[in-house]
């Protein structure tokens, strides 16, 4: 029983390299999953079960605020304090239906200790004052006993940004629709016209139940000294005794019949798409092999543009895209599919045809069995996926702790998906004796299960204006019942919150935060080991990374030789080269060929700054992985599709239209502050402009052109793509990029040669782009409660140098003046301060922002707020720190392999590189005084672009384009 705990299992886990050792702290009962693995970006999470009783947000407002300071860490932001000055890899947290999440990160032992300390104290031994719950939750803001009144609040905001978003409200009426009688059928975020429900005193309640050691699920994970763990959390778990919690989901009760829920969503006067969706109540996630085979299933009906669902629903016409999948992470496991960008006058008879069609296909699978081709590209995408655990810019060690809590948080085995070789081995048995293990699943969970949910989500124009309404009533109706020395009260409260919230923490306070100081710092930049050669006229850039037997490789085709008017299609193009079929493969067989050879192939376009030079570094890259065993099979492939790829197949190209058009209207709202800066960017530099092109606002209108003339103007689309491919995939074009271990890398090289060999060898000259015309400040107009404010400018044109520390004045201005101001004070989700060294673009934005004007006066104060800023040495060895985390931050063997091809192709090398660092590391006051005339040239040159309400917008004498 070391430090206090039993160690009830211990078990190695070849699958990620790695020892599990699960203990229960004896005083409390604390669980703990502790993994001993070869891995540097050490994790560490603590979750606690937290269903909540009603759609006040409480769970959500709770992880917000215990955030804000601490009895240990008596300051206004610890959580702040971490994201400026630490080498953290991953600083966040989550509220989920059932529980919340603490996780942090770090590749530094120090550093991940300093954060694990402060994260503890933040959840056992939180301030949550009744100010902190108002900040952070919700609040009466009132300046005049006159009027008016109006609701502040940080997650107030944001969940009316969420509630903004139709995809995010179909998603959570198609969880709540299965889910009637338990806690997954209430919003757990907070519903805006809930959230002013919560008191404070529920708040506190809410915290004292469920935030105890008891209830706790806790996690390391990485090459830290296991022992040293225990030793920590021993310390830190002194003096809890045994409390019993009642904190267990119960099972959702079976229904006995079909249920339908039909809600309305937000917007615009012209109208706009419907969206339904068929969902269905599916077994408890602990059965390691049902859940495994499920996951599967779900690849076989809508993982791969071919999948009998996908396409079926897709071929109807009835809508844009399709929407769904398998939902793994609560008690249940559910299933949902439908489609968006539904003919909102036919709605209803639009959502009984898909479920129609939805069951004919399911039928038709069941009785004749899954077609094998099919079968072999689910099973290899999942096994994939599990063996490479590629979770992006997320740790892998958070991704394991997370599919651990699918099963530990309900009782069940914390391993049963970690180490998933014996249930995929269980699997792969079971095929193997010909059982029909996913006509069964189909039989059993969707065609004879009754516990099944449609949901049906119409247009209204009004919603918005009813809701605002509304929300005025409710304001005034408590403004008309409060007296004299009430309202008195609420505006000597909203005076005291914002002193608070400007009232700078105590010296002492900040003092006590653990941190780094620059000289923890390495004084070098890290390299990614890369090669140079050249095969067939083509240069290859290679590295030679641990990649665990998996062949990266990435063959890019410069789009300098387009002319300005193909560029919109060149996201399609991309698309239609794996899409569409080739002169081998049609597109269903095409699809499942790639998902039976590689992990996935994908087509990924972008534009760029170049050092040195007006033209940008644009390229078209299609990406590739597969194992060693398969790399070859992955290089005849790229072959197939390069050379091949058949562009004739019309209606499938007016699918991928619909979808494409359909995923840029919903990223909108969601993503907001990303359109808004691509906006920006667009009106100063040919990259950015490329950039709006292929992926901004201007994308979504060619995308909406394109499909209103689609049948007329599609020979004319047809000969742009062969026009595309004449003008890319040529000898001067080309770029390889192949990111292997030795094993892999000997493999692919053969077929890699000729594929080389094999290309085109035009040489077409640069075409010219000329700029496209913006106005000078613009509103893009949605229905939407919040608002995405933007404000940039182009320094290098103004003959402005801010030097070469800029970035971490820009990053410190966003964590510390921004967050204050915009987030804190102004209630915004989040404000953004970046700027470009290569480019010379300075933007500032801010995310589900109830503000518009008000920000954009914090952009413009930002000069003189610099110019009399006095810093301390803490200070300003966290804003050294943070940025030096920024230029080291953690990445898998092939996102290094990426990036050291980005910064080959944007003429970035690694002597730059060493000279921004050190001055970085030579950061000083006066780094930050010569960026005020950067803020000077924002405030005084700067253009504006929001997103938001056309009222709003108008009002602030921009320039109005509905967007939706």
């Amino acid at each position: 029983m070391p430090h206090g705990f039993t160690l009830l299992r211990e078990e190695d886990i070849p699958e990620i390299q790695a020892k599990a050792l699960i203990y229960r702290h004896d005083a409390t009962g604390a669980r703990l999953l502790s993994v001993a693995a070869p891995d540097e970006n050490k994790v560490f999470g603590i979750a606690f079960r937290t269903p909540p009783r009603d759609s006040t947000g409480v769970a959500h407002i709770l992880e917000h605020s215990v955030l804000c300071g601490s009895e240990k860490y008596p300051v206004k932001e610890p959580f702040v304090e971490l994201l400026k000055g630490s080498l953290q890899t991953f600083l966040n947290a989550f509220t989920y239906p059932d529980k919340t999440c603490y996780p942090v990160a770090s590749t530094n032992g120090q550093d991940l200790t300093n954060l694990i300390d402060v994260y503890l104290d933040a959840v056992f031994a939180p301030r949550i004052t009744e100010n902190i719950f108002k900040q952070e939750g919700w609040h009466y803001e009132l300046d005049d006993e006159s009027g008016p009144m109006t609701y502040k609040g940080v997650v107030f905001n944001e969940m009316k940004g969420a509630y903004s978003s139709p995809d995010a409200v179909l998603s959570e009426l198609s969880q709540q629709s299965v889910f009637p009688d338990v806690t997954y059928g209430l919003d757990s975020g907070g519903d805006p016209e809930r959230i002013p429900d919560l008191t404070y005193e529920d708040f506190k309640e809410f915290h004292r139940t469920y935030y105890h050691p008891s209830n706790s699920w806790i996690y390391f994970y990485g090459d830290d000294d296991p022992d040293e763990r225990l030793r920590l959390l021993a310390e830190r778990l002194k003096g809890y005794e045994a409390l019993a919690v009642d904190s267990a989901v119960p099972p959702q009760p079976r229904l006995g019949e079909p249920r339908r829920v039909e809600r309305g969503y937000a917007a615009a006067e012209d109208g706009g798409r419907a969206m339904a969706t068929m969902n269905w109540l599916l077994p408890e996630t602990t059965d390691a092999q049902t859940n495994l085979a499920l996951r599967v299933l779900d690849e076989i009906l809508m993982g791969l543009p071919s999948s009998p669902l996908k396409k079926a629903l897709l071929d109807s016409g009835l809508g844009e895209d399709v929407t769904g999948g398998l939902e793994t992470e609560l008690r249940h496991m559910y299933f949902s599919v439908g489609l968006k960008g539904m003919d909102p006058d036919e709605a209803a008879h639009s959502r009984d045809a898909m479920e129609r069609i939805a069951f004919e296909v399911l039928q038709s699978l069941e009785r004749e069995g899954i077609p094998e081709d099919l079968l072999d590209a689910a099973m290899n995408s999942v096994e994939f996926a599990f063996r490479e655990n590629n979770t992006g810019r997320f740790p892998r060690g958070l991704l394991l702790w997370l599919r651990s809590l699918s099963t530990w948080l309900y009782e069940g085995d914390p391993l049963a998906l970690v180490a998933f070789e014996k249930p995929l081995a269980a699997l792969k048995a079971r095929l193997a004796a010909r059982e029909p293990v996913f006509e069964t699943l189909i039989r059993e969970h969707f065609l004879n299960n009754a516990h099944r949910a449609g949901v049906l989500l119409t247009p209204d124009p009004q919603l918005l204006q009813k809701r605002e309404k509304a929300e005025a009533e409710r304001l005034n109706a408590a403004f008309a019942a409060m007296d004299k020395e009430t309202r008195a009260q609420v505006m000597a409260q909203t005076v005291e919150l914002r002193e608070e919230q400007a009232r700078p923490d105590a010296p002492e306070a900040l003092a006590s935060i653990p941190a780094l100081t620059r000289a923890d710092l390495p004084r070098e930049n890290r390299r990614i080991p890369s090669d140079f050669s050249e095969v067939h006229g083509a240069p290859v850039m290679g590295h030679d990374l641990p990649t665990a037997g998996i062949a990266y490789l990435d063959a890019g085709f410069s789009l300098d030789p387009l002319p300005r008017d193909l560029l919109p299609l060149v996201p399609l193009f991309g698309r239609a080269l794996l899409e569409m079929g080739t002169e081998r493969d049609d597109f269903t067989a095409l699809t499942r060929r790639i998902a039976r050879v590689t992990g996935g192939m994908d087509a990924q376009s972008f534009a760029a700054p170049a050092v040195g030079s007006d033209r940008p570094a644009s390229w078209l890259f299609l990406r590739g992985k597969a194992t060693a065993e398969k790399a070859p099979q992955m290089a005849e492939l790229f072959n197939d599709v390069l050379l091949t790829a058949r562009f004739d197949d019309k209606a499938r190209f007016k699918q991928m239209l619909m979808e494409e058009k359909a995923r840029l209207e919903q990223r909108l709202v969601p993503a907001g502050h990303s359109f808004v800066l691509s906006r920006l960017a667009a009106r100063f530099s040919v990259a950015g402009m490329a950039s709006e092109i292929m992926g901004g606002v201007e994308q979504l209108f060619f995308l909406r052109r394109l499909a209103e003339n689609f049948d007329a103007s599609w020979p004319e689309t047809l000969a742009a793509l062969e026009e595309i491919r004449r003008a890319l995939l040529n000898e001067a074009a080309r770029q390889v990029n192949l990111t292997a271990d030795e094993t892999a890398r000997k493999t692919i090289e053969p077929g890699l040669a000729d594929l080389l060999r094999a290309l085109p060898t035009a040489s077409p000259k640069a075409a010219t782009w000329q700029p496209l015309p913006f106005a000078a400040n613009e509103g893009l107009a949605i229905p939407a409660q919040v608002n995405y404010v933007g404000k940039g400018v182009n320094l290098l044109a103004e003959g402005i140098v801010p030097g070469q520390a800029a970035p971490a004045v820009a990053r410190w201005l966003r964590t510390a003046y921004l967050w204050d101001r915009v987030r804190v004070q102004g209630g915004a989700y989040g404000a953004f301060c970046i700027f470009d060294e290569v480019s010379g673009n300075l933007f500032m934005a801010s995310y589900r922002d109830p503000n518009l004007a008000k920000t954009l006066s914090v952009y413009d104060a930002t000069a003189d707020y610099l110019r009399s800023l006095s810093l301390d040495a803490a200070e300003m060895d966290k804003a050294v720190v943070g940025a030096i985390g920024d230029m080291d931050a953690y990445q898998l063997p092939d996102a290094k392999g990426f990036t050291a091809l980005m910064r080959r192709l944007t003429g970035r090398t690694e002597e730059e590189r060493d000279a921004r660092r050190e001055a970085i590391l030579s950061l000083g006051i006066e780094d930050f005084n010569v960026f005020a005339d950067a803020a000077a040239t924002l405030r005084d040159k700067g253009r504006v672009v929001a997103l938001g309400v056309e009222g709003k917008l108008a009002a602030q004498g921009l320039d109005v384009v509905r967007v939706l």
